[in-house]
């Protein structure tokens, strides 16, 4: 990223999940977990899927996600 450009608390980032590190493609200020919607910064995002190539707010809800949404 250009450090000329400036980042939005509102822009959403677009991002490359990769084994135990991430790539931003477009650059914004946060994700959207896939499982409860919620915006994870950038700086807080701990939690994804290589395979679906989403993010997760959580250690719940990357479970919840692979157990396919159900819970016991």
């Amino acid at each position: 990223m250009n450090p000329f450009d400036s980042v939005s608390s509102e822009d959403e980032a677009v991002i490359e999940y990769d084994d135990g590190d991430f790539h931003v493609i477009k650059p914004g200020a946060y994700v959207v977990c896939a499982v409860t919607g919620a915006r994870i910064s950038l700086k807080a995002l701990r939690y994804w899927s290589v395979d679906k190539q989403e993010p997760y707010a959580d250690a719940a809800a990357a479970l919840k996600a692979i157990a396919g949404g159900e819970t016991s």
